[in-house]
């Protein structure tokens, strides 16, 4: 067994739990896979409790499985919007009320798309949207309205919120859906076909399961947003929603680390890509990592090794993450269903860094 294999392996097996049910690695060196490992089955358990599903029940975890990548979804988020700026329909410095109305009042005009991408806007991390409010439109509302709790610029204060603003200002700027902009700006050139949100029925049966949510009726999640503020939106909001594979990822984040482009498809522009992996937090505000444009910087509780070489890239709530380290031509994947069958049930960091370490030593 590979050294790779083995602590995907210790994920199922080891501790009082385990970390997860299915776990998919690629590790891509200049710009080919050099390490795919996958593990576990698709789901395991029945409901919170644990109740095992019977073992004929499971379906292996193939390099064709897709996860619900959660928060991984805020780098199409920002690419998306810097597609625009690089077509110079938005600028990232623009006050955003010029596209959206409802920030046009006292601090709130000062908010810039720039702030909405490295988490500095002010805004709160997190609302309860489907608990507070009825339907997809007053839960637009309360996020286009929702009150500062810092003035823009002065803190790094990670918000979904804003990121789900971010997703309805690209939807205002081009008149379309979010979900049109991620497959015809991102993942149709680059032949993400597995890639996107609201999983059709075939891909739907590839997914990994995530966890039992019977408080708001769902039961059993798979194939369906995890994230509960992007369900109450239609799944399709700018922090979390899209689902994927390992390839499709590895292939996004190998044209990051090529500036922009792969195989001769350019979707961003190469000094764009600098300015979206540069670091742009004041040396005043320190969460402990930097933050670049969508992306974090140098993260040693989950890069590892890798964050002295300030790679970067983004985690997901389910388990999932992208790690680019352009010093070292290498892009880090790794996919889990953590949250299977309880959010409580697991944290994988010490993965996460173990498996930046596998490709940082290899």
């Amino acid at each position: 067994m590979s050294r790779l294999k083995a602590m995907l392996v210790s994920g199922l097996e080891g501790g009082r739990r385990p970390l997860y049910s299915a776990a998919v690695a690629l590790i891509q060196r200049d710009g080919q896979p050099t390490d795919l490992v996958t593990v576990g089955h698709l789901s395991r358990y029945a409901d919170a409790a644990g109740t095992p599903l019977a073992p004929e029940a499971r379906q292996p975890a193939l390099d064709s499985t897709i996860f619900d990548l959660a928060s991984v979804t805020k780098l199409f988020t920002t690419t998306v919007l810097l597609t625009l700026t690089d077509e110079g329909s938005l600028g990232l410095d623009e006050p955003i009320a010029g596209w959206l109305p409802t920030f046009g009042d006292g601090e709130r005009r000062r908010i810039t798309p720039r702030h909405l991408l490295t988490h500095t806007s002010g805004l709160p991390a997190l609302l309860r949207l489907w608990t507070d409010w009825p339907d997809r439109e007053s839960r637009v509302q309360a996020v286009l309205r929702a009150p500062l709790i810092n003035p823009p610029g002065a803190t790094f204060e990670y918000s979904c919120v804003g990121f789900m603003v971010a997703g309805l200002l690209a939807e205002r700027i081009t008149g379309h859906r979010l979900p049109d902009l991620v497959h015809e700006r991102i993942c149709r050139p680059l032949g993400l076909t597995d890639t996107g949100y609201l999983p059709e029925p075939d891909r739907a049966a590839r997914a990994a399961a995530t966890e039992y949510q019977p408080d708001i009726d769902r039961g059993m999640l798979r194939g369906s947003v995890h994230d509960e503020n992007s369900w109450s939106l239609g799944a399709t909001a700018g922090n979390a929603g899209l689902f994927g594979t390992a390839a499709d990822i590895a292939r996004f984040g190998e044209m990051l680390r090529q500036g922009g482009t792969v195989d001769g498809v350019r979707v961003l522009d190469p000094n764009t890509v600098a300015e979206m992996t540069r670091d742009h937090l004041p040396p005043a505000i320190d969460p402990g990592f930097r933050h670049g444009i969508g992306v974090r910087i140098g993260d040693p509780h989950w890069m590892g090794p890798l964050a002295a070489a300030r790679a970067f890239g983004h985690t997901g709530f389910t388990g999932t993450s992208l790690l680019v380290d352009p010093s070292r031509n290498l892009v880090v994947v790794l996919l889990t269903n953590r949250v299977h069958p309880s959010r409580e049930w697991s944290d994988i960091a010490a993965i996460r860094r173990a498996v930046a370490g596998y490709a940082a030593d290899t």
